[in-house]
């Protein structure tokens, strides 16, 4: 027998391919799962965080500091796809990942906030100007702000000194990278062109955002028809 002739069920003897399989498929997942999962993953980060009973604590100093960089982040995300969500505009594979990307990015939020307690930025108002509202300017910008993230904490691996939030950071870090393959893929790009990846400073990252404009000075609602400015 040749290696084309092979069957799954005799490459998968035990049966773990296709358990394994079977629980990526798309169809399977209700939204009750998602936020059952989302729930689940964000106890886990804040687990993991877990500190000695004499420094439960919110992270002080530079720690913090890149916490609410993070979060920042975060809120930037969530509310991009949670936004997405409510437009309605979206359509086939698009519209699940929005759905489940909004799902983990809010869970990112609830985990930082509860590490920063009191110590939390607030969240700003965002204006998306339109780049919710239809499906390539939508999958353009996700790209964008998936790239974005995973250059941005890597960029700021090494500056943490708290081992547990490393490794807290790190967890999210993978994720986002996950994300930003799934969205690259579904606007045709190549996931993952090159053997590595450059990080970015924070100053860079806070220029490419600024840049955007979808930060606003005040609640706004987005203006359909209006070009992305965060492209891929």
């Amino acid at each position: 027998m040749s290696d084309t002739d092979l069957t799954l069920e005799q490459l998968d003897r035990d049966g773990a391919l296709r358990e394994a399989i079977a629980k990526l498929d798309e169809a399977q997942a209700t939204r009750a799962d998602l936020l059952r999962r989302a729930t689940v993953g964000s106890a886990a980060f804040v687990a993991a965080l877990a500190l000695p009973a004499s420094s439960r604590a919110a992270p002080s100093g530079r720690d913090r500091d890149i916490l609410n960089y993070a979060l920042t982040l975060e809120y930037l995300q969530s509310a991009f796809y949670t936004e997405t969500d409510l437009q309605g505009a979206l359509r086939g594979k698009a519209r699940r990942a929005s759905t489940v990307l909004g799902a983990v990015e809010r869970a990112h939020v609830k985990a930082l906030r509860k590490v920063l307690g009191s110590a939390a930025v607030a969240k700003p108002t965002f204006n998306f100007k339109g780049v919710t509202e239809q499906q390539t300017p939508f999958l353009r910008t996700a790209v964008a702000f998936e790239d974005l993230a995973v250059a941005a904490y890597k960029g700021q691996a090494g500056r943490i000194q708290a081992k547990p939030l490393l490794v807290a950071a790190v967890s999210i870090h993978s994720v986002e990278a996950r994300h930003a393959a799934w969205m690259r893929y579904l606007f045709g790009i190549t996931p993952a062109a090159e053997a590595f990846d450059e990080p970015l400073s924070r100053p860079e990252v806070e220029a490419i955002v600024a840049k955007t404009r979808f930060i606003a000075a005040r609640t706004q609602t987005s203006r359909k028809g209006r070009r992305p400015r965060l492209t891929g």
